[in-house]
């Protein structure tokens, strides 16, 4: 998961204690099977003020831009 938000190898080696970076890539490559199988189907919600945005952060949704006032907030089905 470190892999698929910094795309950065030796971030992830180092924060998972590898000698190696061979041992990284068994990880990185279980990470990219399991990203491009999934869809690019998405549930949308809006916030418009702080409770609602923070009732869609916790249960993982992730802010994507604001619109006329209204926040846009994603989360993968």
């Amino acid at each position: 998961m470190e892999y698929h938000k910094t795309k950065d190898i030796v971030h992830v080696k180092n924060l998972l204690g590898h000698k190696s970076v061979i041992n990284t890539m068994i990880y990185i490559n279980i990470e990219q099977a399991l990203f491009l199988s999934q869809t690019d189907e998405w549930t949308c919600k809006t916030a418009t003020n702080v409770k609602e945005a923070i009732e869609l952060i916790e249960v993982g949704f992730e802010y994507i831009q604001e619109i006329d006032g209204i926040k846009l907030y994603r989360k993968r089905k």
